[in-house]
């Protein structure tokens, strides 16, 4: 029986091949973009699972004040370990900022290192493909390197025993060679260092400090812990309760993260780059089960505006003794094969487009052919969506009176109008809100670029002061101010892009001596006014005239409204920064130093006696040459260390790269969610024309205008848009609101957007209408009246 119907369904396909290639086509793109969408999904929901001990092990983090922090305390680890059996084992690991290492003549200056304690092995499952789990981090001058690098640095040589020179003072052995790390790791590495080497000049180690929060800390939870919500809330209780034994008066909460929920959960003070965001992966969820509805419906409208051709095939098929339940599993295995045959185009598409849409989404994605779970996905959509893109079209067609039928009135049969007509509601409600989605996200992120962060933010480039220029601060100095193409410059303990430094540590008269306020700090040097062109409301910059400008500080008009002053008023007044008694001597205008989807927050800028960027302005024209010019001096100064430098406003721009991958991923299947709504209407016009094909034939001989008769056809299809756009507008404008909450500052979503989009969708229905309404009315009224 099944072969019979698939022998006609192939049958059908052949002999109507303009209408087979629309609807195999339309479903394919929508099972496509589903599958894209669905695989980056599938990948952002995967982070860290692959981890043995994946679900027992959590990230300590803390609420500080008014900071969220992922970091944590160097002594914590070890302290919450000896009284809470429930951990079974701790890990802690430090960020490098950037290590210079040398094999040879192969030197490199690399910023993915890690520095971790010995059980590092022990509670994470990163594949050691060479050495010894159980001693790789044991020894105080070991590293472990991944594959790659052990390519980069020693090509087919055996890694294993190699020595590595680092930063130009000591040298380090490769202990083990780990798996390059996967793409779906919160931690991204290349070299890990025993915690212990670290241990030498980092007093938060030697101290084993518990209130400053400069490291990671992992714990592993016994395997027979309940991981329920108020188990978790009473152990985060605990924790709560013996740091306050540690660190007396120090108001500090304390939270256990699952480490398989670090990558989505809301971005925290410190958390690793290429952080994702819970918003967009349901968003790119829900369009996705769009895009598959819209497809069906489009595939829906398609077989409904064939249905007049099929009308006495049915009608025969009735009078030869087919029930309707052989009717409606016909064209339900029709509706299925279609959809098995969209399924290979669609694998096909992917096949075709993934690299693309990698490159756009800045991942890693794969098909794995041997991931039975996935074949088994595919299948199960496809018969999903030919089972629900079918289901109207059997119970329509085989709804149909043969009586009727064979005497040739197929439109006295009518069909539920209703249901069409909400079909196509639906179809351009989703098409509406998609385009307002584009808009809107195209003038935010047009407005991120154009938005001045309260300095100029145009070239500036900056340069790490590291290695040898650390200790040879004033020969760098005087050697920038003697060129005149480096000479406009500043000297900033932090970059003003994502500033990540705070403390609680700041006192003025006034001050609640119980109040616990987070405050940023960034260390600047005389020149930060002026090279970077800030907008001073009162008082002074710092200045070579005044000595006494070493302990003073100047402060932004958040603070001094923290402080209960204004630029006016805090000129003058005397302020405390660990222990350092100062004045404030100048008010700045605030200016952004976060990503614009936080507030502006109070900052404390102390004079800066410890070097960390230069910031060097540079001449319009004249870039290269002040490149060059900091090439030398880097050189001659700095010659063991290869000269570094990147641009401002690319930081800031890279602040923003999820924001504009979500954009480019959005704005494609925008498009191609409205190119399957337009098959769809395609279709439907299609059968209402095919419908009233003698009525026009009839209104023609009666002296109808060709106008007139598209007027007629299309006047239809523009009251359902109509109805889609009033449904749509309000929705797109709360959904769209919704998302630019997420922002601090952002635009006002104009009426014009909504207007836009409406018109453009009534205009696409309209054009997509038209070419169906004008070959009906430009048909011979004799051939359209023949059978009367």
């Amino acid at each position: 029986m099944f072969k019979t119907y698939f022998k006609l369904a192939y049958r059908n396909i052949i002999k109507d091949k303009a209408y087979s290639i629309i609807n195999i086509t339309g479903l394919a793109i929508g099972i496509a973009s589903s599958i894209l969408i669905f695989l980056w999904v599938q990948n952002e929901l995967s982070y860290d699972k692959f981890h043995k001990n994946a679900n027992q092990i959590y990230r300590i983090t803390n609420d500080f004040g008014n900071s969220k922090s992922a970091a944590n305390s160097a002594g914590m680890p070890a302290g919450l370990k000896a009284e809470m059996p429930t951990i079974r084992n701790t890990v802690r690991l430090g960020l490098s900022t950037a290590t210079l290492l040398q094999t040879g003549a192969k030197k490199f200056e690399e910023k993915r290192v890690f520095y971790a304690d010995p059980s590092f092995m022990d509670v994470f499952s990163y594949p050691l493909v060479k050495g010894d789990r159980t001693t790789a981090l044991k020894q105080q001058d070991a590293v472990l390197i991944t594959q790659e690098m052990a390519t980069k640095y020693f090509g087919n040589e055996d890694p294993i025993g190699k020595v590595i020179r680092k930063d130009n003072q000591e040298n380090v052995v490769v202990t083990g060679v780990l798996a390059n790390i996967p793409a779906n790791s919160d931690l991204q590495f290349d070299f890990i260092l025993p915690m212990a080497s670290l241990a030498k000049t980092f007093d938060d180690l030697k101290n084993n400090t518990w209130d400053n929060f400069n490291l990671y800390d992992y714990v592993q939870l016994d395997r027979s812990f309940d991981p329920s919500t108020p188990n978790l809330l009473r152990l985060e209780k605990q924790i709560d309760q013996i740091f306050q034994k540690h660190s007396p008066g120090t108001k500090a909460s304390f939270q256990l993260q699952p480490l398989t929920k670090i990558h989505l959960a809301p971005e925290r003070l410190g958390d690793l780059p290429g952080h994702g965001n819970a918003q967009y992966v349901n968003i790119f969820f829900i369009i996705a089960i769009l895009i598959l509805v819209v497809a069906c419906i489009n595939f829906m409208n398609l077989a409904t505006a064939r249905s007049a051709r099929r009308a006495k095939e049915i009608g025969l098929r009735k009078v030869a003794g087919a029930v309707r339940g052989q009717l409606i599993l016909q064209f339900l295995s029709e509706s299925v094969f279609i959809s098995f045959l969209s399924l290979l185009l669609a694998l096909v598409i992917v096949h075709l487009f993934l690299p693309g849409f990698n490159e756009l989404a800045n991942r890693k994605l794969t098909i794995d052919v041997s991931d039975a779970k996935l074949w088994l996905s595919l299948i199960g959509i496809a018969l999903l969506t030919g089972l629900i893109s079918g289901s109207y079209p059997a119970l329509f067609l085989s709804g149909f009176n043969p009586v009727k039928v064979l005497k040739g009135n197929v439109k006295s049969m009518g069909g539920n109008l209703l249901f069409r007509n909400a079909l196509v509601v639906i179809q351009f409600m989703v098409s509406i809100v998609l385009l307002v989605g584009t808009g809107v996200i195209y003038n935010q992120l047009k407005y991120i670029k154009d938005r001045s962060p309260g300095f100029e933010k145009a070239n500036l480039l900056y340069i790490p002061m590291t290695g040898d220029i650390w200790n040879k601060q004033q020969a760098f100095k005087d050697a920038l101010t003697q060129n005149p193409l480096t000479s406009d410059f500043a000297i900033t303990s932090d970059l003003p892009t994502n500033l990540g430094g705070w403390t609680i540590s700041v006192g003025w008269d006034g001050k609640d001596p119980h109040s616990q306020i987070s405050i940023p700090v960034m260390a600047v040097n005389e020149d930060f006014v002026h090279a970077f062109r800030m907008k001073l409301l009162n008082g002074r910059s710092f200045s070579r005239a005044f000595k006494t400008d070493s302990n003073n500080y100047m402060i932004n008009e958040k603070m001094a409204g923290i402080m209960g002053l204004n630029a006016n008023t805090a000129v003058g007044k005397p302020l405390t920064l660990w222990g350092n008694k100062g004045t404030i001597v100048g008010v700045v205008k605030d200016f952004n130093f976060k990503p614009i989807q936080q507030a502006i927050e109070p900052l404390v800028m102390p004079f800066n006696k410890m070097g960390g960027f230069a910031v060097v302005r540079t001449q319009p024209g004249k870039t290269n040459a002040t490149i060059k010019a900091l090439t030398t001096i880097s050189r001659d100064l700095n010659p063991a260390y290869p000269f570094k430098f990147n641009f401002l406003d690319q930081d800031l721009a890279n602040l923003y790269k999820g924001e504009q991958q979500m954009g480019n991923i959005f704005n494609l299947f925008a498009i191609l969610g409205i190119f399957i709504s337009c098959l769809g209407l395609y279709g439907l016009s299609a059968f209402m024309a095919e419908q009233r094909t003698k009525e026009v034939g009839v209104r023609k001989v009666l002296g109808a205008s060709v106008l007139n008769l598209v007027y007629l056809l299309s006047s239809g299809i523009t009251r359902l848009i109509l109805i889609a756009i009033a449904i749509a507008v309000p929705l797109s404008r709360y959904l769209v609101n919704s998302w630019l909450a997420g922002f601090a500052y952002h635009i006002d979503v104009s009426w014009l957007v909504f207007f836009t989009a409406s018109l453009a969708a009534l205009s696409i229905a309209l054009l997509t209408v038209s070419y169906e309404s004008v070959k009906a009315a430009i048909v011979n009224p004799i051939k359209s009246l023949r059978t009367e």
